[in-house]
């Protein structure tokens, strides 16, 4: 962790303590816990009391939209809502090195990380995989995607997040062949799945959570309250289709039990989620989003072994196989999405 890390993480741990410790009283609380530390977001608690710090280069007038959306009274139930607006900051290094004088020596000024806080929840608890909540995340998805968007809202930020995945790893691993099985699916896909044109339209208007995986529900309040959504950063209007894509990726690839899978599906169809046919075929509308997360998931992970200078583990090397099956697939299940 670099000094700047430190720093960032301190920061928030006091922050954080400051409004969970009561004013006056004598302090017996346990050191803050750092939950994440990404460049993408840092998180750390202290008690009851959860501080983020978002991407330097956030768009603060979005991210401001998606923190009102996720305290909107239409979301009551589905999402976490916040403790607070985006208004704070903490200064940290913008992640692209900022524009500089190219005969300057000094580095680029830090940029600010606006931050959020919210309550503590009760994540799923990961050693325990048989009580996973999948017809829990089923039905808070369908009724986030019932939900008229309560104001202008940006896109949601999935296809992009799958662009920003590929682009790290050809950073990481650059002329090294083990990436061609990734790209070769990731130009299988539409324009609109790389993030290059918006989504179709008449599959962009609906409210998506954009990055919906089993470390998105909380319990609140903890340790037993309802489950909830939360992580609103990618959230927006587009293909309600993406929220499934990744455990129906999971499914495809074999990481995901088949009755875990049908659970999940059937619990969606059953909240009367709009992303596919109540009693059809739900692959026409899922075969893209699930390709693209099939697609970045491997990217990551090839990312990432790059750094730790390792070779992918076993659920690693299914999502890059895939990567290879899906690139020969024929186009025509995403003819629809792709018009």
């Amino acid at each position: 962790m670099t000094t700047t890390q430190t720093s960032v993480v301190q920061d928030l741990g006091t922050l954080a303590h400051s409004l969970s410790h009561p004013a006056g009283a004598r302090c017996v609380c346990e050191p803050p816990q750092v939950l994440a530390d990404r460049p993408d977001g840092t998180v750390v608690r202290s008690g009851v009391i959860v501080a983020k710090a978002h991407a330097a280069d956030t768009d603060h007038e979005a991210l401001a939209a998606r923190i009102a959306l996720a305290a909107a009274p239409q979301l009551t139930g589905i999402l976490l809502p916040p403790l607070s607006a985006p208004g704070q900051s903490l200064t940290a290094p913008d992640p692209s090195g900022g524009p500089r004088h190219p005969e300057s020596s000094e580095p680029p000024a830090p940029a600010p990380r606006p931050v959020t806080l919210w309550p503590l929840g009760a994540p799923v608890d990961p050693t325990d995989p048989g009580a996973a909540p999948w017809a829990e995340a089923a039905d808070l998805l369908a009724r986030l995607h019932r939900t008229e968007p309560p104001f202008r809202l940006p896109a949601m930020r999935g296809p992009a997040k799958a662009a920003r995945a590929v682009a790290r790893m050809r950073a990481a691993l650059p002329g090294d062949p083990a990436v061609l099985p990734v790209l070769a699916g990731w130009r299988a896909l539409p324009a609109w799945a790389r993030g290059e044109v918006p989504a179709p339209a008449r599959r962009a208007g609906f409210l998506c959570h954009g990055d919906l995986h089993l470390g998105q529900l909380v319990r609140h309040p903890a340790p037993d309250g309802p489950w909830l959504l939360i992580d609103v950063d990618d959230a927006g209007t587009g293909d309600p289709a993406w929220d499934l894509g990744r455990p129906a990726a999971w499914y495809a690839s074999g990481l995901l039990a088949p009755e875990d899978w049908f659970a999940f599906l059937d619990a969606y169809r059953s909240a009367g989620g709009p992303a596919v046919p109540a009693d059809a075929d739900p692959w026409p509308e899922l075969d893209v989003p699930a390709r693209a997360l099939t697609v970045q998931t491997a990217a990551l992970a090839l990312a990432k072994c790059a750094v730790e200078q390792r070779h992918p583990d076993e659920h690693e090397q299914l999502m890059i196989e895939s990567c290879a099956r899906i690139a020969t697939l024929p186009p025509e299940l995403a003819t629809d999405h792709a018009s």
